[in-house]
């Protein structure tokens, strides 16, 4: 018993599509269109194309400038080779290609990591205020709260001077402090458990 094989072409053995989501038998619609000698015949083919490209995507329709995008597309697929009376003004090669314009990143640096951003900011708000009662004691909650933060991401004691040295850095010699007048909570009053450190510890490897 004879059995005739049919040989089976295969998407992997295909040329890779320009635009995927068209399908294979729009873009051969497309490369048929380009064999067109007549130029009358190539409109007539072309507007064809442009109405089944539509019909795909009858959800779109309501879209503002949808039938350009349309007209894009078919373009895009003709590897810009297709000469049609176009509707409208085609996109150009080198806008499709061209690179995206660089994202405007923040380059504002933080001084020490941790204390963060938000503690100098903080600090810069504190040099604005009007000398009294309120800013000494806002002062004096900032210092014991950057005691806190240094001794939860670097060690178990730290000298007040060293606080107070980096308060005064932070605040572009704005703020000193004189040990006499300022006494910060002692470790044992502000240090976090040991498993809230270890806990702030491992998130802050995690978003590294």
């Amino acid at each position: 018993m004879h059995f005739n094989y049919i040989k089976m072409k295969y998407n992997t053995t295909e040329k890779r599509l320009i635009l995927p989501e068209y399908g294979r038998n729009i873009q051969q619609m497309v490369n048929h269109c380009l064999t067109i000698e007549d130029r009358d015949e190539r409109n007539l083919c072309a507007n064809s194309i442009i109405s089944i490209m539509g019909n795909l995507f009858p959800h779109l329709r309501d879209v503002n400038d949808f039938k350009h995008i349309l007209w894009d597309h078919l373009a895009i697929m003709s590897d810009f080779q297709l000469d049609v009376d176009y509707p409208y003004e085609i996109i150009k090669p080198d806008n499709l290609y061209s690179q995206p314009d660089k994202l405007d990143y923040s380059n504002n640096r933080i001084y020490y990591r941790h204390y963060g951003k938000l503690m100098e900011h903080t600090i810069r708000k504190a040099t604005e205020m009007e000398d009294g009662y309120e800013k000494i004691n806002l002062i004096w909650l900032i210092a014991n709260f950057m005691k806190r933060l240094y001794i939860t991401w670097n060690k178990d004691s730290v000298d007040d001077r060293k606080i107070f040295k980096d308060l005064e850095e932070l605040s572009e010699g704005k703020i000193q402090i004189d040990e006499e007048t300022y006494k910060l909570l002692d470790v044992k009053e502000i240090q976090l458990p040991r498993s809230q450190i270890n806990s702030k510890k491992q998130n802050g490897r995690k978003n590294k």
